[in-house]
């Protein structure tokens, strides 16, 4: 009987072992299965991770310094030289002429220097066929007088054909008599007015009648005035309106002058500035002499 009992208390203390280590050896982050073999718990805490604190007789560990990644050291660049300014190219200097700036020689250069000169009044000219400043002023001055578009001092065209009508006007073909009279040259389209024999209004632009319309020549006296005339032919306002025959008289031109492919419709037309000297000087009563006939009516 007492054998039987020592045997129990032998296998209980077997058993009660068995379940004690069963409890502590397997570790359960290692897979449960235990066919690791036994790790000690400290062990496993460092190679996880789970716990920085050193179990009892262990060194703290030293963590590793990192190495320092080897930059790539980079050559210092050479500044870049700035660029050699390129060599522009030279504008040649302007070469003197004889023409002014901005005043054109114009074909009829001499001959109209030779009527300005014969007219006078407009400065000082030189009678050579070669521009000049001086020249430039009269032209440009004579073309501003006589209404010639452009004023740019050339002498063109309409600039000859106007010195040229002028400086051939002969006041003497106009039987003026006693008083004042408007003398008209049909053949050349100029008007001057005389007093008492002598020319008191030198020679200026007209244009009279067009083909169909012209104006004839006589004597006549102005009969009507009116600083504003309405036409009713022609639906058109005649300032300085100075009637002398059959629907005819002087007045301000209301169209380019020089337009010679024009011209009015039997009417003596002026400039603004001739238009109010002429208003100034005539009354009723005053004289109107036409002599000659314009080309082509």
């Amino acid at each position: 009987m007492k054998r039987v009992r020592s045997t129990s208390r032998v296998v209980a203390l077997i058993v009660v072992t068995l379940v004690g280590a069963g409890a502590c050896a397997f570790d359960p982050q290692a897979g449960g299965s235990g066919s690791g073999g036994t790790t000690p718990v400290g062990a496993a805490e460092q190679v996880t991770g789970a716990s920085g604190t050193p179990g009892p007789g262990q060194r703290p560990a030293t963590p590793a310094k990192p190495k320092p990644t080897p930059t790539r050291m980079t050559p210092p660049t050479k500044p870049t030289p700035p660029p050699k300014p390129k060599p522009s190219r030279t504008t040649p200097k302007p070469t003197t002429s004889a023409t002014p700036a901005g005043c054109p020689q114009g074909e009829h250069q001499r001959a109209v220097e030779t009527y300005l000169a014969q007219l006078g009044g407009f400065g000082r000219v030189t009678v050579d066929g070669r521009q000049s400043a001086a020249d430039c002023a009269a032209i440009k001055k004579f073309q501003k007088r006589y209404g010639i578009r452009p004023v740019e001092g050339r002498a063109g065209p309409t600039t000859y054909d106007v010195a040229k009508r002028l400086a051939t006007t002969d006041t003497g073909r106009c039987e003026a008599g006693s008083g004042t009279t408007f003398c008209i040259d049909l053949t050349r389209q100029t008007t001057w007015v005389m007093r008492n024999g002598k020319v008191l209004v030198e020679p200026t632009v007209t244009r009279t009648g067009m083909p169909g319309y012209r104006t004839p020549s006589g004597t006549y006296t102005i009969n009507y005035r009116n600083i504003k005339e309405w036409s009713n032919p022609y639906e058109v306002w005649l300032p300085y309106w100075q009637h002398f025959t059959q629907g005819m008289g002087f007045h301000e031109t209301t169209t380019y002058l020089h337009n010679k492919s024009i011209g009015s419709h039997g009417c003596v037309n002026l400039l603004h500035a001739d238009a109010v000297r002429y208003w100034e000087l005539g009354k009723v009563g005053s004289k109107v002499v036409l002599v000659g006939r314009r080309p082509g009516t």
